[in-house]
């Protein structure tokens, strides 16, 4: 499993897309959850900064990070319509930090087992 985490903000020529922006990303979200890989696609607008959005998608595999980017929607969701308002656009991706047993926590220390 993976999880990738965007970060996109509009451009300053386009004020008032966010309206827009949102509407394009519950239309992709909704799309995007119907994949096959696909186990969790988030989006979020900025409390602060609402020309800001954040995207967290999870995904079974890279193969289906890779297969979701090759779809339809994203092709025209993201590379033709987003791209146009965005001044930024990044993206981390992560993948489990704990294989096999869970992150212990008590009030005065936290263990990671990273050699399980």
């Amino acid at each position: 499993m993976i999880t990738v985490s965007r970060t996109t903000r509009l451009a300053p020529a386009r004020a008032g897309a966010a309206d827009a922006v949102r509407e394009l990303l519950t239309r992709h979200a909704a799309a995007s959850r119907a994949e096959p890989g696909c186990l969790q696609f988030d989006a979020h607008q900025g409390i602060d900064n609402p020309d800001e959005f954040a995207l967290v998608e999870r995904y079974e595999s890279p193969a289906a990070f890779a297969e979701h980017r090759r779809t339809p929607h994203f092709r025209r969701n993201v590379e033709t319509e987003l791209v146009g308002l965005l001044t930024a656009r990044s993206w981390t991706v992560f993948g489990p930090a704990l294989r096999r047993r869970p992150l212990t926590c008590s009030p005065s220390a936290i263990e990671i087992d990273l050699d399980s």
